[in-house]
């Protein structure tokens, strides 16, 4: 039966959701590994160049700004089109290079007058506590606003990358603060994201997510900023209590009831004089 040739559209479909499903910290592997199935650099780049830049905004991929002790992160947030993206920290737009990670020809831009003060108090304490809780975090708050409604978001991501010992993963987390000036109350909704693949001699992928949703009454920059640091702080620390806990419970339970109870030998080991055993003279006992 002959079979239908694949077209270059479906050839760049497939390409693109490899990539778009690239784990953290991978993305080169999978590129390369791509590049040489479709063994045509020119179809990969026209073709599949959304897909880099998606992975990259939906990774929250930090990005080193020229001039800031502060990274800052790559979003659909502060996303301005023809892979420009702006920090409202430094206040400077830049272009993106979504392959080499790196930005370039930066211009200043104006920020939103009414958002900017609530953004910037905000911004201030979320890198304190991303600082505290996060050891290679970074953070970003954007804001704009709409006539006297105001919405802000906050990202942060954090990573560690060990392909060395066969493992990668990353934390990401997205709030929203939404509130019109003078009415007291805001809401915030956050959805908090985990992601880790080890593959050494496998391939094991935990990949979770929750959603948050509180209220936050609101008198200040200072006091609102706080209040919502604080909220997230106990929404992070709890998500992530959580998943230890159950993975723990997984581990002894249902990891335990995939495997042998007892080894060949039908004798358990005992763990704890493990280190004093001597292999051979044990072998030749049995």
């Amino acid at each position: 039966m002959e079979q239908t040739p694949i077209t270059d559209a479906e050839r760049v479909r497939i390409v693109s959701d490899f990539i778009l499903h690239a784990p953290p910290g991978e993305f080169n592997e999978v590129f390369n590994d791509v590049r040489e199935l479709l063994k045509n650099d020119t179809l990969l780049k026209d073709g599949a160049s959304h897909a880099f830049s998606q992975y990259n905004k939906d990774q929250l991929t930090p990005v080193r700004i020229e001039g800031s002790e502060h990274n800052a992160i790559i979003s659909e947030y502060n996303d301005l089109g023809n892979g420009r993206f702006y920090d409202p920290r430094t206040k400077q737009a830049f272009k993106y290079d979504h392959l080499r990670k790196e930005a370039a020809d930066y211009q200043d831009v104006e920020a939103d007058a009414t958002a900017e003060p609530w953004r910037a108090a905000l911004d201030l304490e979320t890198l304190a506590y991303t600082a505290s809780h996060y050891r290679h975090g970074v953070s970003s708050v954007f804001g704009k606003s709409q006539g006297t409604q105001i919405t802000l978001t906050i990202c942060i991501e954090d990573h560690q990358f060990q392909p060395k010992n066969y493992w990668n993963g990353r934390w990401r987390s997205q709030w929203h603060v939404s509130f019109h000036v003078g009415s007291g109350s805001a809401e915030l909704k956050g959805v908090l994201k985990v992601q880790v693949h080890y593959y050494e001699d496998g391939n094991v992928q935990l990949v979770s997510s929750k959603e948050c949703r509180e209220s936050v009454v609101v008198s200040s920059e200072q006091q609102m900023a706080k209040e919502v640091v604080r909220l997230i702080e106990e929404a992070e620390n709890e998500y992530q209590l959580a998943i230890s806990e159950n993975y723990q419970t997984m581990s002894d339970t249902t990891f335990k009831a995939m495997r042998r109870q007892l080894p060949i030998t039908r004798t358990k080991i005992d763990w704890s004089k493990i280190v004093s055993y001597s292999i051979g003279k044990e072998l030749k006992t049995q």
